[in-house]
């Protein structure tokens, strides 16, 4: 009974010890004051009411707007000198900081900030496609990173997809109108 009594006591130890260090993460006041736990938050909402038509407008040229602005001020035109050619990757990635709801913005001890772009390739021995990732921006060690850089970094990532899935439905939506246009056929054909 004493050990299980023990163990219990460790556990509850370790589970204080993580949330004290989760905790002293964000010691920077503005981020205790502004900052939801993702857990929190209802994913239930859409983003400002997307159920209207307009209000998805609006949303998707603000975020390109920022997008644009971020794609200038993280220097990342340095890399990729075509703005629109950043839509080209397939995926983007984050090195060095978690965006996970379980460690969303941590830094990670003793890593390198880096944007990742990912594209595929066809090999030229066969068709295969290679996944090739390519270095948008680098910023050095987490642990130096400015934290309004680091934001903006976070904040660029989240925008792409945001933007990514926007194209990715629209062609969903062309594919299904052409699927309708071709059924239309085949029954007016009937």
């Amino acid at each position: 009974m004493s050990s299980s009594l023990d163990r219990l006591k460790a556990l509850s130890g370790k589970l204080e010890e993580k949330l004290s260090v989760k905790e002293s993460l964000f010691d920077d006041e503005f981020v205790k004051q502004h900052t939801i736990a993702t857990n929190v938050v209802n994913t239930n909402l859409n983003l400002q009411n997307n159920n209207n038509a307009t209000q998805n407008i609006e949303d998707r040229n603000y975020n390109m707007q920022r997008l644009m602005k971020l794609f200038n001020e993280l220097e990342i035109n340095e890399k990729c000198p075509v703005f629109d050619d950043i839509f080209s990757y397939k995926a983007m990635n984050l090195a060095g900081i978690g965006l996970k709801d379980d460690d969303f913005g941590e830094v990670r001890a003793g890593k390198y900030i880096q944007i990742i772009a990912i594209s595929y390739e066809a090999n030229q021995d066969n068709e295969k496609k290679k996944a090739k990732n390519i270095s948008l921006g680098y910023f050095g060690k987490g642990e130096g990173l400015d934290l309004s850089k680091k934001y903006n970094i976070i904040e660029f990532i989240l925008r792409w997809r945001y933007e990514k899935g926007f194209q990715n439905i629209d062609n969903y939506k062309h594919l299904l109108e052409k699927l309708q246009m071709v059924s239309n056929n085949i029954s007016a054909n009937s």
